[in-house]
């Protein structure tokens, strides 16, 4: 059975909803909790692209029985009074882009919702809620810079299998990647510059991404080239000479090649080489989480302390800041034109 709006009327007035998506989050830094989170993140065959029965077997048998508990910790030690850093900048980007596109659109015109790809808020309930108030043209926006299958396309998948349920599907567009477009790194050249003021500027700066399977790019996936290219834009908008800066990819999961340079090795190589201080920034991450806040600014400024660094400094992500908001709404507005009637 097909469902509908529930309180459908034929007269209704045509609405635009802007569903704003990220990776999501677990509902608590518990064991049981990130159990339920990482078996539905691990088994999208998006993320892990090996035969079902044999990742079956290693995801119940194994992973699910360690990681839980390892991932908790990690959690607990980012964790906040108002939730996970990625769901509260997530919803202060939601209120921010609601409040900019009302002023200038009008806010009976266009919703934007928050939905995450693995927990809550489902992508599912985002959809619904947009569907409640009364939006049959649907904008989808990963906030996802750089396209890959294991993120965008994931994204697709879990809004057109929501579709499948419903009586009337909305119009649809959705962005798939702004790794290059001006407002954004404009945000991101503003931010750097906003550190070097307060801080001082390092002898090199670091772009961390993270990272996908070698294999993958092998297979055709642009990740890595969108990276590049973002990494190069904001090297000119800061001024940057060859050397002052580089691209490297972070968080590996399993025993298989990965695309390179690593982060935590790229680290411990400039300490030893004498490099003594480095800033970090991740254009890839739209909002602070565990992969900035625990592997970025501890685990591997560890790295680099203990291999000889004298200073490191974690650039935060753009996260709610007004110049992120007035860039995502820049990249909002041109597909928000030309719905028709």
């Amino acid at each position: 059975m097909f469902t509908v709006k529930s309180s459908f009327e034929h007269e209704d007035q045509c609405r635009t909803g802007i569903l704003l998506t990220n990776l999501g989050t677990p509902d608590a830094p518990t064991p049981k909790a990130l159990k339920r989170y990482l078996k539905e993140f691990l088994w999208d065959p998006r993320v892990v692209e090996e035969p079902r029965w044999k990742w079956w077997l290693i995801l119940n048998a194994v992973i699910l029985n360690i990681r839980p508990s390892r991932s908790a910790k990690s959690y607990q030690s980012v964790w906040t009074d108002k939730g996970s850093p990625l769901m509260v900048h997530s919803l202060d980007q939601q209120a921010g882009l609601q409040k900019l596109l009302g002023e200038s659109v009008g806010s009976e015109h266009v919703h934007v919702e928050l939905a995450m790809r693995y927990g809550n808020p489902s992508i599912a309930a985002g959809l619904q809620a947009l569907r409640e108030k009364g939006c049959s043209r649907v904008l989808v926006f990963p906030l996802y810079p750089q396209y890959s299958a294991s993120t965008t396309a994931s994204t697709f998948d879990a809004v057109a299998d929501e579709f499948k349920q419903w009586r009337r599907v909305p119009e649809l567009r959705m962005i798939s990647s702004y790794h290059d477009h001006p407002a954004y790194i404009d945000a991101l050249a503003t931010s750097v510059r906003k550190h070097w003021e307060t801080h001082g500027r390092a002898d090199r700066l670091l772009m961390s991404f993270h990272g996908i399977p070698q294999r993958y790019f092998d297979n055709g996936d642009p990740y890595p080239c969108m990276c590049s290219k973002t990494g190069r834009l904001l090297a000119e908008a800061l001024e940057l000479k060859e050397g002052e800066w580089f691209v490297a990819f972070q968080s590996r999961f399993g025993r298989e090649k990965w695309i390179t340079p690593y982060t935590d090795e790229t680290l411990k190589t400039w300490a030893a080489e004498g490099i003594g201080r480095v800033d970090v920034i991740c254009p890839g991450f739209s909002a602070d989480c565990l992969e900035t806040i625990e592997e970025i600014s501890v685990e591997n400024r560890d790295y680099f302390m203990e291999a000889g660094g004298k200073s490191f400094h974690y650039i935060p992500a753009l996260n709610s800041d007004v110049t992120h908001i007035k860039a995502l709404a820049d990249i909002l507005k041109p597909h928000l034109e030309g719905w028709g009637k």
